[in-house]
């Protein structure tokens, strides 16, 4: 798993800004959905051979004077002990409060490396600012504009200096399952049914589950592993911060999965934050599994379960190769039913396609319909290969990458779905060019 890099701070000494420009290299999916708004605050980061994800903590207030005492120290800790390493940034042209100074003293508590950052030092010529800080008793202090850049590089490279190396996890035939959705949904339920006793709580305050917890579930002779995670809930919802913590630990447990279990209220229907936590799983390229959760709830006809699905399929048009099932966690109604189609979604999850195979089917893809031309000039398929499985990546090597169109994109991923019988798992397809000769 990636590391974790807190940003700790005041309220407007400009973490959110830092943690823009550290963040901004980003890049977009290529199946990614247009319309499916992720509004975070957490991202993933590079620095040089060093990926990370980053975490903005949002502002402390003041202590005493909110009457938060207790709770923001409590919040100051779960940062601290959640993160691998810990950024404070100061406000170098307010200088040093007594804020400051209790953040400082709650983060000598942590063995955590601790980098300091002075913010809006726009040059070397600012750089005297620095003495402010003195009286904080720290060292080093990097003098950094998150506004502008200057200095963000020697403090990513003292960072990404100390971060821990993500080891790869070792070799198991269990397939790992997350079960992600909004809170109540029936997370936890799904699981205690699945096991067959109360191994973890169940609740109906949003939230219980804290933390992610592993558990070994043995079905015919099987074994999987199932990771409950925290409910994941809107940003404008999220107003205690420690949830906001809980998140982060929902979402490293998809980085841990094979397949999501997205599971939705069946009596709701699908909503918005339904679609960014699909979005999520989609994202770190996980297999997906739809549960539609609460059907003994839902009033029914003869066509209810087709209406429903259609529903969401047209809701979730990104995730049209995900299979819908409709569950019930409390009277256990098709609930083990879950365990076939995760045997069918792995297999193709985890399908390698020999290159000679995927050349032809390339080719009569592109026959049928050839690519617009670029620029006046005819787009030229040489080749394609497949790189790596879960999910299956085809790298397809053209002389105009950029020539590629989304909507041809997407006439191959469908196409590619069709002739490789991978119509339950994602597809990441890859454009590289290739030059004349080689």
């Amino acid at each position: 798993m990636k590391p974790i890099v807190a940003i700790i701070g005041r309220p407007n000494v400009g973490k959110s800004t830092l943690f823009n420009r550290i963040t901004r290299s980003r890049k977009a999916l290529v199946d990614n959905s247009p319309g499916v708004t992720r509004d975070r605050n957490y991202g993933d980061a590079r620095w040089d051979d060093t990926a990370f994800t980053l975490v903005d903590t949002g502002g402390f207030s003041d202590f005493e004077s909110e009457g938060y005492g207790p709770l923001v120290r409590y919040q100051v800790m779960q940062a601290i002990e959640e993160a691998d390493a810990i950024v404070m940034l100061f406000d170098g042209r307010e200088g040093a409060t007594p804020i400051d100074t209790d953040l400082v003293h709650e983060l000598r508590r942590s063995s955590k490396p601790i980098f300091y950052g002075v913010n809006k030092i726009d040059g070397a010529s600012h750089e005297s600012l620095l003495s402010d800080f003195s009286v904080l008793g720290v060292d080093p202090l990097y003098p950094v504009s998150a506004e502008h850049g200057y200095g963000v590089h020697d403090l990513l490279d003292a960072l990404t200096a100390v971060l821990p190396r993500s080891a790869p996890e070792a070799a198991s035939d269990r397939i790992r399952l997350a079960v992600i959705g909004r809170p109540n949904v029936g997370k936890s339920s799904l699981i205690n049914r699945l096991l067959g006793d109360e191994r973890l709580v169940v609740s109906e305050i949003p939230g219980t589950t804290r933390d992610a917890v592993d558990t070994i579930c043995k079905v015919n002779n099987k074994e999987y592993v199932l990771i409950d995670t925290a409910g994941i809930r809107r940003k404008g919802r999220v107003q205690k911060k420690l949830e906001k913590f809980s998140i982060i630990k929902a979402l490293r447990s998809l980085n841990r999965c094979d397949i999501a279990l997205v599971m939705i209220d069946a009596v709701e229907g699908v909503t918005d934050q339904d679609l960014r936590i699909a979005g999520y799983a989609l994202e770190r390229g996980r297999g997906c599994i739809i549960l539609l959760n609460k059907w003994d709830l839902v009033e029914k006809d003869s066509k209810s379960a087709e209406r429903y699905v259609k529903e969401v399929k047209d809701r979730l048009g990104f995730l049209r190769f995900a299979p819908i099932l409709t569950i019930s966690a409390l009277t256990g109604q098709r609930a083990f039913k879950v365990f076939d189609w995760v045997e069918s979604v792995y297999e193709q999850y985890t399908t390698r396609i020999s290159t000679g195979r995927l050349n032809r089917i390339f080719d009569a893809i592109i026959n049928q319909h050839q690519p617009p031309s670029y620029r006046g000039r005819r787009v030229k398929f040489y080749y394609s290969t497949q790189t790596s499985v879960a999910p299956p990546r085809f790298v397809c090597f053209v002389n105009y990458p950029e020539g590629i169109r989304l909507s041809y994109e997407r006439y191959i991923i469908n196409r590619l779905r069709e002739g490789l019988g991978l119509d339950r798992t994602p597809i990441r397809l890859i454009f590289r060019k290739r030059e004349k000769g080689n």
